[in-house]
Protein backbone atom coordinates (compact mmCIF):
# COMPACT_ATOMS: atom_id res chain seq x y z
CA UNK A 1 0.00 0.00 0.00
CA UNK A 2 1.21 3.60 -1.13
CA UNK A 3 1.92 5.47 2.12
CA UNK A 4 0.29 9.73 1.98
CA UNK A 5 2.02 11.78 -0.09
CA UNK A 6 3.70 15.05 2.43
CA UNK A 7 2.70 18.19 0.74
CA UNK A 8 4.46 21.42 1.44
CA UNK A 9 1.63 23.62 3.16
CA UNK A 10 2.33 25.85 0.19
CA UNK A 11 1.01 23.41 -2.09
CA UNK A 12 -1.72 22.01 0.28
CA UNK A 13 -4.43 24.23 -0.66
CA UNK A 14 -3.60 22.97 -4.60
CA UNK A 15 -4.23 19.46 -3.41
CA UNK A 16 -7.65 20.03 -2.03
CA UNK A 17 -8.32 21.79 -4.94
CA UNK A 18 -7.34 18.89 -6.73
CA UNK A 19 -9.46 16.40 -4.70
CA UNK A 20 -12.82 18.23 -6.11
CA UNK A 21 -11.31 17.93 -9.44
CA UNK A 22 -11.03 14.11 -8.97
CA UNK A 23 -14.72 14.12 -7.76
CA UNK A 24 -15.53 16.09 -11.06
CA UNK A 25 -14.43 13.21 -13.38
CA UNK A 26 -16.25 10.68 -10.88
CA UNK A 27 -19.72 12.40 -11.01
CA UNK A 28 -18.95 12.73 -15.01
CA UNK A 29 -18.36 8.66 -14.92
CA UNK A 30 -21.50 8.49 -12.51
CA UNK A 31 -23.56 10.35 -14.50
CA UNK A 32 -22.67 8.27 -17.81
CA UNK A 33 -22.83 5.06 -15.91
CA UNK A 34 -26.32 5.73 -14.47
CA UNK A 35 -27.72 6.69 -18.01
CA UNK A 36 -28.67 10.33 -16.23
CA UNK A 37 -29.51 12.78 -19.27
CA UNK A 38 -25.68 13.87 -20.73
CA UNK A 39 -27.25 17.79 -20.55
CA UNK A 40 -27.39 17.54 -16.72
CA UNK A 41 -24.24 16.13 -16.61
CA UNK A 42 -22.80 18.84 -19.31
CA UNK A 43 -24.34 21.56 -17.19
CA UNK A 44 -22.39 20.14 -14.73
CA UNK A 45 -19.00 20.71 -16.37
CA UNK A 46 -19.67 23.77 -17.39
CA UNK A 47 -20.57 24.93 -13.71
CA UNK A 48 -17.34 23.32 -12.45
CA UNK A 49 -15.10 24.06 -15.07
CA UNK A 50 -16.05 28.50 -14.95
CA UNK A 51 -16.30 28.68 -11.22
CA UNK A 52 -14.00 25.86 -10.15
CA UNK A 53 -10.96 24.48 -12.46
CA UNK A 54 -10.57 26.91 -15.16
CA UNK A 55 -9.85 29.75 -11.87
CA UNK A 56 -7.69 26.83 -10.33
CA UNK A 57 -5.13 26.45 -13.76
CA UNK A 58 -5.09 30.20 -13.78
CA UNK A 59 -3.49 29.80 -10.57
CA UNK A 60 -1.04 27.65 -11.07
CA UNK A 61 -0.13 29.51 -14.03
CA UNK A 62 0.62 32.58 -12.57
CA UNK A 63 1.86 31.15 -9.47
CA UNK A 64 2.86 27.69 -9.37
CA UNK A 65 4.46 26.71 -12.62
CA UNK A 66 6.50 29.68 -12.94
CA UNK A 67 8.46 28.70 -10.15
CA UNK A 68 10.11 26.44 -12.90
CA UNK A 69 12.20 27.35 -15.63
CA UNK A 70 10.37 27.64 -19.11
CA UNK A 71 12.49 24.33 -20.22
CA UNK A 72 11.65 22.15 -17.25
CA UNK A 73 9.84 19.03 -18.89
CA UNK A 74 7.84 18.58 -16.09
CA UNK A 75 6.53 22.30 -16.33
CA UNK A 76 6.26 21.80 -20.00
CA UNK A 77 4.30 18.42 -19.56
CA UNK A 78 1.86 20.16 -16.62
CA UNK A 79 1.09 23.16 -19.34
CA UNK A 80 0.32 21.14 -21.91
CA UNK A 81 -2.13 19.22 -20.29
CA UNK A 82 -3.66 22.25 -19.14
CA UNK A 83 -3.58 23.17 -22.67
CA UNK A 84 -4.91 19.55 -23.67
CA UNK A 85 -7.62 20.11 -21.16
CA UNK A 86 -9.05 23.64 -22.38
CA UNK A 87 -9.26 22.22 -25.78
CA UNK A 88 -11.09 19.66 -24.89
CA UNK A 89 -13.60 21.61 -22.84
CA UNK A 90 -13.80 23.95 -25.95
CA UNK A 91 -14.95 21.16 -27.94
CA UNK A 92 -17.23 20.46 -25.67
CA UNK A 93 -18.81 23.93 -25.57
CA UNK A 94 -19.06 23.98 -29.58
CA UNK A 95 -20.13 20.54 -30.13
CA UNK A 96 -22.44 20.64 -26.93
CA UNK A 97 -22.95 17.76 -25.49
CA UNK A 98 -21.24 14.29 -26.44
CA UNK A 99 -20.65 10.92 -23.94
CA UNK A 100 -17.20 9.98 -25.47
CA UNK A 101 -16.00 13.91 -24.74
CA UNK A 102 -17.08 13.84 -21.07
CA UNK A 103 -15.93 10.67 -20.67
CA UNK A 104 -12.43 11.94 -22.29
CA UNK A 105 -12.31 14.91 -20.09
CA UNK A 106 -12.72 12.78 -17.22
CA UNK A 107 -9.48 10.41 -17.80
CA UNK A 108 -7.65 13.20 -18.98
CA UNK A 109 -8.74 15.46 -15.73
CA UNK A 110 -7.83 12.33 -13.58
CA UNK A 111 -4.13 11.79 -15.75
CA UNK A 112 -3.55 15.08 -15.22
CA UNK A 113 -4.12 15.47 -11.01
CA UNK A 114 -2.33 12.65 -10.53
CA UNK A 115 0.63 13.67 -12.35
CA UNK A 116 0.93 16.86 -10.68
CA UNK A 117 0.20 15.32 -7.51
CA UNK A 118 2.42 12.39 -7.32
CA UNK A 119 5.10 13.90 -9.65
CA UNK A 120 5.20 17.68 -10.02
CA UNK A 121 4.63 18.60 -6.46
CA UNK A 122 6.97 15.83 -5.26
CA UNK A 123 9.43 17.53 -7.79
CA UNK A 124 8.70 20.93 -6.88
CA UNK A 125 9.30 20.09 -2.97
CA UNK A 126 12.73 18.97 -3.96
CA UNK A 127 14.32 21.39 -6.36
CA UNK A 128 12.70 24.42 -4.36
CA UNK A 129 14.20 26.11 -1.64
CA UNK A 130 12.55 26.33 1.81
CA UNK A 131 12.89 30.56 1.08
CA UNK A 132 10.80 29.86 -2.02
CA UNK A 133 8.46 27.39 -1.23
CA UNK A 134 7.74 30.17 2.08
CA UNK A 135 7.74 32.96 0.00
CA UNK A 136 5.14 30.98 -2.03
CA UNK A 137 2.71 29.90 0.94
CA UNK A 138 2.77 33.42 1.77
CA UNK A 139 1.17 34.20 -1.59
CA UNK A 140 -1.00 31.26 -1.91
CA UNK A 141 -2.66 32.31 1.54
CA UNK A 142 -3.47 36.13 -0.17
CA UNK A 143 -4.76 34.67 -3.58
CA UNK A 144 -6.08 31.21 -3.03
CA UNK A 145 -9.90 30.60 -1.68
CA UNK A 146 -11.41 27.63 -0.59
CA UNK A 147 -14.43 27.47 -2.71
CA UNK A 148 -17.55 25.55 -1.66
CA UNK A 149 -19.86 23.65 -4.30
CA UNK A 150 -23.14 25.17 -5.08
CA UNK A 151 -24.59 23.09 -7.35
CA UNK A 152 -28.31 21.68 -6.66
CA UNK A 153 -28.70 19.17 -9.20
CA UNK A 154 -26.60 16.00 -7.59
CA UNK A 155 -27.30 13.53 -10.31
CA UNK A 156 -24.44 11.37 -9.97
CA UNK A 157 -26.51 9.64 -6.34
CA UNK A 158 -29.76 9.21 -8.57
Amino acid sequence: MNKPLKRHEALQPLSRDHHQGLLLGWRIRQGIKKKVDQNRIFEYFRYFWKEHLEPHFQLEEAYIFNLLDPRDEMRIKAEDQHRELREIEMLLEKKGVERDLLDLFADKLEAHIRYEERELFQYMQKVLGQNELATLNEKMEKVHSEKSECWNDPFWVK
